[in-house]
C-alpha cells in the first residue's frame, strides 16, 4: 500500500490537485450552474470520506484539503490545459510510486468529480425545464479527462 510519505511535497500537490483541476475543466467548460457544480465536487469528496478503507493512498487524497494553484492555470492559460498538465504529471508519479489498483482507484475518483461537476447542473432551458443534464461542452471536457486518464 502507498502512503503520502511516499511522495515529496510537490509531487503530493500534483496528486491532489489532478481531481480539482478535473472537476473545475468540466466547470469552466460551458457558464452558469458554478456554485452548484463546486457543490456537487465537495460532495463527491465527503462520499469519498465515508467510504475510507478500499485504499489508503485514496483515504489520504481525499483527506488533503482540495485546493488549486491559481498560479498554474494562468501560466498554462486556460484551466483545461492546466488539468491536462497536471493529471499527466500525476499518473506518471502514481505509476512510478503506486501499485496499479491505486492507480486504477485514483483515475475512477478524478473521473467521478469531472462527472459531479458536469451534472450538477442543467445546462440551457428555462428555469431547469428542458435543459441538458450535461451540455455539450461538458461532454467534450469529459470526453478528454477519459481519454487522458485511459491513455496514462
Amino acid at each position: 500500500m502507498t502512503t503520502k510519505a511516499a511522495f515529496n511535497a510537490e509531487e503530493w500537490s500534483t496528486i491532489v490537485e489532478g481531481p480539482v483541476l478535473a472537476g473545475l475543466r468540466v466547470v469552466a467548460a460551458d457558464r452558469g450552474g458554478t456554485i452548484r457544480e463546486s457543490v456537487a465536487v465537495a460532495r463527491v469528496y465527503t462520499a469519498a470520506r465515508k467510504e475510507q478503507g478500499q485504499s489508503e493512498l485514496l483515504d489520504e487524497i481525499v483527506a488533503s484539503p482540495p485546493s488549486v494553484d491559481s498560479e498554474r492555470i494562468k501560466s498554462a492559460g486556460d484551466p483545461a490545459t492546466a488539468a491536462s498538465q497536471r493529471l499527466s504529471e500525476a499518473l506518471r508519479i502514481l505509476g512510478e510510486k503506486a501499485t496499479p489498483d491505486e492507480v486504477e482507484a485514483y483515475k475512477r475518483f478524478v473521473l467521478s468529480v469531472a462527472e459531479a461537476a458536469a451534472r450538477a447542473h442543467k445546462e440551457g432551458g428555462f428555469i431547469g425545464i428542458g435543459g441538458k443534464e450535461v451540455s455539450e461542452a461538458e461532454q467534450a471536457a469529459l470526453d478528454q479527462i477519459s481519454a487522458e486518464l485511459s491513455t496514462a
